[in-house]
């Protein structure tokens, strides 16, 4: 089975890339409604969060793990591989960080995120890792979370916002912006009408899932232990009365969430 976890809903957009690209593959997703955000938490609570996350969909029968949040990916994710030596651990940055490596053709780069993922850098130290003639602009884009969970797509407080967000990315004539949160490509619409549609949009989920395919291409004998079947397990430690609601809208199918308690 492959598990999936995000600090709440965001992490579906990563699920529904799995069901995309790896349709036959069962999965169990876990989202922390009842911690969100990480991205407003020290980077010793959202490590501690995402070992507990990771043990559970373990013992759900995980048998690979995907960090569907970005906040995790660049805080947490050495010490998950540290803490789960055997198990395969995929994170959203580094892909998305290859991704629009290839796809910039003026080196200007935008990544927009949660105040502790753009704190962190870890998108422009990777980005310059792969080529130190890139330049980089990073912006914090709180507000477009509790947007996006509230369904307000194409309102016109999210369209204010996405204007004044992404105003500084414009006047440094970026060619590329990474989404650095998994709940912004439910947002993708109006960033790219702000951000200008000669910008490349890059959404984690696509090259994150590219590469847990090519992983299992190469480790054949993992990819014939998962589970192949549709019998996908939902689970949230907080289910609020939107949820349903919004799990429908992100996935484009209606599923039952099961709550599980996690400790704080």
């Amino acid at each position: 089975m492959i598990g999936i976890f995000d600090s709440g809903i965001g992490g579906l957009t990563v699920a529904r890339e799995v069901r995309r690209q790896l349709p036959d593959y069962q999965l169990v997703y876990f989202g922390d409604t009842a911690r969100t955000p990480y991205g407003n938490k020290s980077n010793e609570t959202v490590i501690e969060y995402a070992i507990q996350d990771t043990q559970f969909l373990l013992d759900r029968g995980a048998q690979l793990i995907i960090i569907a949040c970005n906040t995790a990916s660049a805080v947490a994710a050495d010490a998950l591989k540290g803490q789960f030596p055997n198990t395969p651990i995929f994170e959203v940055v580094t892909p998305a960080v290859t991704a629009a490596q290839q796809q910039t053709k003026n080196k200007n780069i935008g990544v927009i995120g949660t105040r502790t993922t753009i704190n962190t850098d870890i998108y422009r130290t990777k980005l310059l890792a792969t080529d130190d003639t890139l330049n980089v602009t990073s912006k914090a884009c709180p507000l477009f979370v509790p947007l996006a969970e509230e369904g307000l797509i194409n309102d016109q407080i999210t369209k204010m916002m996405a204007k004044r967000y992404l105003g500084p990315l414009k006047r440094h004539q970026i060619d590329t912006l990474i989404l650095g949160c998994t709940h912004y490509p439910i947002l993708r619409d109006v960033i790219q009408q702000k951000i200008g549609r000669r910008v490349t949009l890059v959404d984690p989920a696509t090259p994150t899932v590219t590469a847990v395919r090519t992983y299992l291409q190469a480790h054949p004998d993992l990819d014939r232990s998962l589970e192949r079947n549709s019998n996908h397990q939902y689970y949230f430690s907080d289910i609020p009365a939107h949820l349903q609601q919004l799990t429908t809208r992100w996935l484009g199918e209606t599923i039952k969430p099961r709550q599980h308690h996690m400790q704080s």
